[in-house]
């Protein structure tokens, strides 16, 4: 049961007006009309007995009104009740007393040997107390009592005095129980329903949430990169103004194509972003949206290295994939296009290596893609906070993993700083997606002054989708 139907249960038992007080008024109320009328009846005996044994009138119609009473207490101690009837059955008392104390005893939890033993010993009194009464009146008439006649109303007389109350008794206790145990089922049915839906909505609370830093991930990867490039680019452009037309028209032409590049980008995944909170979208679109933004990034990637490129003097090298890491696939940036990347921040100024180890295989797209991407932000990172600094790249293809590891040196005091601005998300972003394939992120200061980041990822990991996912 909720908590709201808790309140509202506890509400109607405790309210004046609620369902539950009236029917205990109802059971009150009953059990004082049938103790007033057991204690009259029983009171009528108790005179009656007085003036046929010729003794006082007022002790028997006492103790008959006392002894009637007693039914009042039928449902607290229907036992009491039964064996105070059995012990009057001799003084032929108690007759409503009687069959209402069995029905109730038979209707309540007292264990059902209990009940048989006192249904016994009750159709035992009640059978020889009549056979005796019938045989009596039967001898005071003068004629020879007939004792399979009289065995045989004595037997009548017992059982039917026993047995229709304990049968009723037997039928509305269980099918009381079985009531009450409906109810406890349904009771839980519904408690277990507002558990599955209390975890339904955490469950869809926490895949929001999950949702959301995914879509924060993806939109820094794709846009903090080209945006860093401009700025360096635009810090080249401001040095080289007047010392060099020809090259600050380049690299003008160069922050331009970044700047529409990355705008474009924006805008299309804010326009996915837009059509996923206004209406619902089932699972199925969810994964499309992923692979749309995926397809996003690498268009855009290869966009900005074919720009980078041709201002550079530099081409792509022959037999690698799309230009700026998109596989042919169209599942996100790959590991063929590392040396594009590095061509990128090559032309922003950037001393950069790259040295790979092993032989050079296919992965899953995610793992490709986030190989790709921690890189790409390391190199980020870079150039934000080490300009002019040197950095080197190294690639290890090994038997069942492939390892990353971006490190520069310290800053180069004369290079100026390009001011980019840090939220500290790209390191948190880096290691959940390496955690995320079941991988090892580890980053931190190197003791000549410059920065690590290393990677180890499986690869073993399915191709599950697209990056970032």
């Amino acid at each position: 049961m909720t908590t709201t139907g808790a309140i509202a249960e506890a509400g109607a038992r405790g309210a004046p007006d609620g369902p539950w007080w009236w029917a205990r008024r109802r059971s009150m109320v009953l059990d004082v009309v049938l103790a007033l009328v057991s204690a009259l009846e029983c009171a009528a005996e108790g005179a009656a007995f007085a003036g046929e044994h010729r003794i006082p009138m007022v002790l028997p119609t006492l103790v008959g009104l006392l002894v009637g009473a007693t039914l009042i207490f039928r449902r607290r101690w229907p036992v009491a009740v039964v064996l105070l009837g059995i012990a009057i059955t001799p003084a032929e008392l108690g007759f409503l007393l009687g069959i209402v104390g069995l029905y109730t005893l038979a209707a309540s939890d007292v264990p059902r040997r209990l009940t048989v033993i006192l249904a016994a010993v009750s159709v035992a009194g009640t059978f020889v107390v009549t056979f005796a009464k019938f045989h009596q009146n039967v001898g005071d008439e003068g004629g020879p009592p007939d004792l399979w006649a009289t065995f045989f109303f004595s037997t009548l007389v017992a059982l039917g005095l026993t047995a229709p109350p304990v049968l009723t008794g037997l039928y509305v206790g269980a099918r009381r129980r079985l009531v009450e145990s409906l109810r406890e089922r349904a009771d839980g049915l519904e408690r277990e329903l507002s558990l599955l839906a209390e975890r339904a909505e955490e469950r869809a609370v926490w895949a929001r949430n999950e949702e959301r830093t995914r879509i924060a991930r993806e939109m820094h990867d794709v846009v903090a990169h080209r945006v860093s490039l401009m700025v360096v680019h635009a810090a080249a452009l401001q040095a080289v103004a007047l010392k060099d037309p020809e090259k600050a028209s380049r690299n003008a032409g160069l922050v331009g194509d970044m700047g529409r590049q990355a705008l474009t980008e924006l805008r299309e995944m804010l326009g996915v972003l837009r059509t996923s909170s206004e209406e619902p979208v089932p699972e199925a679109a969810s994964a499309v949206d992923s692979r749309r933004l995926a397809e996003f990034a690498a268009a855009a990637s290869a966009r900005v290295s074919a720009g980078v490129g041709a201002g550079a003097g530099t081409t792509a090298r022959a037999g690698s994939g799309p230009v700026g890491g998109g596989s042919a696939s169209g599942d996100g940036p790959c590991l063929d296009g590392l040396e594009d990347l590095v061509g990128q921040s090559r032309a922003a100024g950037m001393a950069v290596e790259l040295s790979v180890e092993g032989e050079e295989r296919s992965y899953g797209a995610r793992v490709e893609s986030t190989a790709y991407r921690v890189v790409q932000e390391a190199l980020t990172n870079v150039h934000k906070h080490a300009p002019g600094a040197k950095a080197v790249v190294r690639v290890a293809h090994r038997g069942g993993e492939v390892a990353l590891q971006v490190e520069n040196g310290p800053s180069d005091g004369g290079a100026a700083a390009p001011g980019l601005p840090s939220g500290g998300n790209g390191l948190v972003g880096m290691r959940e997606r390496v955690s995320a394939l079941g991988g090892v992120f580890v980053s931190g200061a190197t003791d000549a002054g410059g920065f690590r980041v290393s990677a180890v990822i499986p690869a073993g990991m399915a191709d599950g989708g697209g990056a970032g996912a």
